[in-house]
């Protein structure tokens, strides 16, 4: 579904990226696991359309996408869940979760919203307060329903658990694993290594801008230059 070959980003001057190729296949959840500052989140700001990169390409069920603006990228079938979740605080839950929908046109935008609801009950219970009164894991539920209002086929996740409590962590996970049971493809980053190994099908570290070491989950996680790196092994 989505193909990365050779991916260079620069900040001015400043490599963030370097000549990074990979591969996300249909009805997969692939990981990006790396350390602080390792490219992660320049990586799926890039596949958004969000920066643009200095060479290299991006394909989406191999029609060519690199030069595409973000919001063409969302018609495609392409969401991001933002690190920080990137909520508008003083709009209603629902308001934020009707955000995502703002590409679409269609007449089924009130059956996903309700879809929403009974995915998160809190939220509902919640729709008229302000975003920003929520705590953490209820405005990570309003981030990723947002980002499934745009019915997307590839969903980005940006550090998911990130500042959440464990149990909340485990609902978020289990979210994510039914979502992909439903036919969505995911791509995580996910700075708990051991987590996001424990929950994808595929995973690629990210060290200092490039791909370092790539593999099936499963078989990473025995890999003992992973575990030194990541597993605390």
């Amino acid at each position: 579904m989505l193909d990365i070959q050779n991916l260079t980003v620069h900040y001015d001057k400043i490599l963030a990226l370097s000549k990074v190729s990979l591969r996300v296949a249909p009805g997969q959840i692939v990981s990006l696991v790396g350390a602080n500052g390792a490219g992660k989140t320049t990586l799926l700001r890039t596949i958004s359309g969000l920066v643009s990169p200095s060479e290299g390409s991006i394909r989406l069920d191999d029609e060519a996408i690199t030069g595409l603006p973000s919001n063409t990228r969302v018609v495609r079938g392409i969401a991001q869940v933002p690190e920080g979740r990137g909520l508008f605080g003083i709009l209603s839950v629902e308001d934020n979760l009707l955000l995502g929908a703002y590409t679409r046109r269609d007449s089924e935008i009130a059956d996903d919203l309700e879809a929403i609801y009974t995915r998160f009950p809190i939220l509902r219970e919640k729709r008229h307060d302000y975003a920003g009164t929520l705590s953490g894991g209820q405005q990570q539920m309003v981030a990723v329903g947002r980002a499934l209002m745009s019915r997307p086929r590839l969903l980005l996740l940006d550090e998911p658990s990130m500042g959440l409590a464990p149990i909340i962590v485990d609902e978020i996970f289990a979210v994510i694993r039914e979502l992909n049971e439903s036919g969505t493809t995911i791509f995580l980053v996910e700075q708990n290594a051991r987590l996001a190994l424990k929950n994808s099908h595929y995973t690629y570290a990210l060290e200092n801008g490039t791909i370092s070491t790539h593999g099936p989950s499963t078989d990473l996680l025995d890999d003992p230059a992973i575990q030194a790196a990541y597993l605390g092994g």
